[in-house]
């Protein structure tokens, strides 16, 4: 309970920094993606999370990481929560992000997982079809997970569409 009234806060306080730039959905997508990257490497994990390591030089390893690469506010707010010890946290943190994003317009996430990167017509495509299915205007957040095959799995709230290789290939096997 106390962890997520904790990320509640944190959210909250990366709504209103993020409010104040002028690409603040991409911001918003690159925390995603960076905390579904450390939520899936152990190593960077433990390393990040671990309170033997100077906060200032766990917050260099995300300087490293992303410097160059992000937006100086996502790189800001990732090393914030490293340097708090709050790492384990940050996917929790991102999540009520979203839900709060999405809260003040009316449209949901998606949270999509492909085998491989999107481009920017796919994602307008792949928003669209479920816009017209939800009935809210849609905003597509895309991980890369080769585990998918192929295909699309594509999660928006408690609904899951499973529309990847690997579930069609489990499919049929089944019907064998």
């Amino acid at each position: 309970m106390i962890m997520s009234e904790r990320s509640n806060r944190y959210a909250e306080a990366f709504y209103t920094l993020i409010g104040a730039e002028g690409n603040g959905n991409e911001i918003i997508d690159e925390l995603f993606r960076v905390s579904r990257t450390i939520e899936g490497n152990e190593e960077l994990r433990l390393k990040l999370a671990d309170p033997h390591l100077p906060a200032a030089l766990r917050s260099q390893i995300v300087e490293d990481l992303l410097g160059g690469k992000a937006f100086p506010l996502t790189t800001s707010l990732v090393a914030m929560v490293v340097a708090n010890e709050r790492v384990r946290e940050l996917p929790e943190i991102v999540d009520r992000l979203l839900e709060r994003n999405a809260a003040f317009g009316d449209k949901v996430i998606a949270q999509v997982r492909s085998a491989v990167a999107l481009s920017d017509e796919q994602k307008s495509r792949l928003a669209e079809a479920l816009a017209k299915n939800t009935g809210k205007q849609v905003e597509v957040v895309v991980e890369v997970d080769p585990s998918v095959l192929g295909g699309l799995v594509t999660q928006i709230g408690d609904t899951v569409i499973d529309g990847s290789v690997r579930q069609r290939l489990s499919q049929l096997r089944e019907s064998f």
